[in-house]
């Protein structure tokens, strides 16, 4: 038996099933990936746009948005590719506990996946928040006082700091996420990795509590990474047209 084949008779046998997903599915949307060349990442220093330079002067919240700004419609224009959509059917037919990504672009939501069925370890780029009196603006009106001159965009309600409600490099990760996550990855039955070198932590760490907890483990992703010797079934490739070989025989099997 091919290894779709294999990965679609344990989501068959599967009572519940996890699909993690990292860079890697976004990627064959055109969305950057900070770590391949050529993209957005190479006109910023990722070490200037870390949490604690944002908080700690308004030259620091200014560079953080300006990356932001550009980084923006990128995020907007993106449309969900093969990989999202077979995700999404997978939902369909009654075989996905939940998605945890990595990723803040709203991909999943759009393919088709209900908001709580999504679980954002890295926050999302749809909405600004206000860090002091926990107001929430939608990015599009945001990035309007961007494109109009304002630098760092301040809050109408309390004059607090905006960021985007996105996790920077140095924040503590989401607690009810994280705890959320944590829990599914342990009480799942297969756990199955979409695009994610598995190489950021605690993130990373969601394919080895499920294995720890026994269910198996299917890693999909374009290079190889860390948790491949863990894992039941390895595919290095796309994961777009695998998903998407996956979905299908799924749909057929149980047609």
């Amino acid at each position: 038996m091919d290894n779709i084949s294999l990965i679609s008779d344990m989501i068959l046998k599967s009572k519940k099933l996890v699909v993690f997903t990292g860079a890697g599915i976004s990627t064959e949307s055109g969305v950057s990936d900070f770590r391949s060349p050529g993209g957005i990442w190479d006109r910023f220093d990722p070490s200037e746009l870390n949490f604690q330079s944002f908080m700690a002067s308004e030259a620091g919240r200014e560079k953080y948005w300006q990356f932001s700004k550009a980084l923006w419609p990128e995020i907007a224009n993106a449309k969900p590719n093969p990989g999202h959509y077979a995700i999404a059917e997978l939902h369909r037919l009654g075989r996905l506990d939940c998605v945890i990504t990595q990723n803040i672009d709203d991909l999943h939501q759009k393919s088709g996946i209900p908001e709580e069925k999504v679980i954002e370890l890295h926050g999302t780029l749809k909405w600004v928040i206000c860090l002091e009196c926990g107001q929430r603006y939608p990015r599009e009106q945001i990035q309007l006082r961007l494109e109009s001159g304002v630098k760092a965009p301040r809050c109408d309600a309390c004059g607090g700091i905006t960021k985007p409600a996105t996790i920077a490099f140095g924040q503590a990760m989401p607690e009810r996420e994280t705890r959320e996550a944590e829990a599914r990855a342990a009480a799942c039955d297969l756990f199955l990795v979409a695009g994610s070198s598995l190489v950021v932590y605690p993130a990373a760490q969601m394919p080895l509590i499920a294995k720890s907890n026994g269910a198996k483990l299917v890693i999909i992703n374009l290079t190889p990474t860390p948790h491949d010797h863990y894992a039941d079934v390895v595919i290095q490739g796309k994961t777009g047209p695998a998903m998407s070989q996956i979905a299908e025989q799924v749909k057929a099997r149980l047609a």
